[in-house]
């Protein structure tokens, strides 16, 4: 790993370690934020991705942290932020090519592919629930099952309660210290380790599905009143291949990831398996059998 801030203060791991030992979180963003500019100027762009959107999530969840920040380095990391936004990336080609194709679908069958989506990520959100402050990622597969059922028929009042209160904790989860500050993380087997930091990729994980499961409560109450539905949220159904994760870990270049094309080849394929009209019972087939998968294996 590159050295980030000169000989005396070590390598970037070190400073991270020490910033999350001594809980400075200021601290810990000047870090993410330097490394981003030192990536973003080598040209290292899915580097600069990574980091620059790590600082802006560590300094944007606590109004102390920016005050002690101070907003030239907000500023500048926001400015870098909005180029990179523009940049021929993964992160962005993706997502766009997604909702691109979403849009010539039927409004159930994109909220069936953002389901699939969703339903890859159980077996990991089992293994990150044990984490301070993860919990509620271990009700995935809860939360797959429900929606399946309520895509056919309205929800339960406690379904729909139970929904609305997960959706509120994964939103929560991102302005904590327990997702973006303590670098908590699991085992992954022939791999480095698993940070729940590295949900915070395209938009964050965590909010990705918060977005979905509260699109999916609005289309409920919209249909009890009679009204037309908003439309479905997308960004779920990239999520699955958790850029972050490779990129911090020195897995070579994303689009040669053996693991990133296993999961683009899932993605299309839910999206050939619903152009193919297929019945309730095929979906809910293909929802188990995703919800086993290790898709870090």
């Amino acid at each position: 790993m590159f050295k980030l801030f000169g000989k005396k203060e070590g390598s970037l791991e070190e400073q991270l370690a020490a910033c999350q030992q001594k809980k400075d979180w200021a601290g810990l963003a000047r870090a993410c934020y330097q490394a981003g500019t030192a990536a973003m100027d080598r040209g290292e762009l899915d580097l600069a991705q990574l980091w620059l959107h790590r600082a802006d999530t560590i300094y944007s969840a606590d109004d102390r942290v920016c005050k002690k920040v101070g907003d030239r380095l907000m500023d500048d990391c926001c400015e870098r932020i909005g180029q990179l936004e523009n940049a021929s990336l993964l992160y962005n080609n993706i997502p766009a090519q997604v909702e691109e194709m979403a849009g010539e679908m039927e409004d159930v069958k994109v909220r069936m592919w953002g389901l699939l989506s969703l339903a890859r990520l159980v077996k990991l959100g089992e293994r990150l629930s044990v984490l301070p402050g993860c919990q509620v990622l271990g009700r995935l597969g809860w939360a797959v099952d429900t929606v399946r059922r309520t895509l056919q028929e309205p929800p339960a009042e406690n379904e729909f309660n139970g929904l609305r209160d997960m959706s509120g904790a994964l939103y929560e989860l991102g302005d904590s210290p327990d997702f973006w500050g303590t670098g908590s993380s699991v085992p992954v087997s022939g791999g480095a380790p698993f940070q729940v930091f590295d949900l915070n990729g395209m938009m964050g994980t965590h909010l990705e599905i918060d977005a979905y499961l509260d699109a999916h409560l609005r289309k409920a109450a919209a249909l009890g009143r009679g009204e037309e539905p908003p439309a479905p949220e997308t960004g779920i159904i990239a999520q699955a291949l958790l850029p972050d994760y490779y990129v911090r870990t020195g897995s070579g270049k994303l689009e040669e990831n053996p693991r990133i094309k296993a999961e683009l080849e899932r993605i299309w394929g839910d999206y050939r398996f619903l152009d193919a009209d297929p019945d309730w019972n095929q979906v809910a087939e293909r929802i188990e059998a995703y919800k086993k998968l290790d898709i870090l294996a």
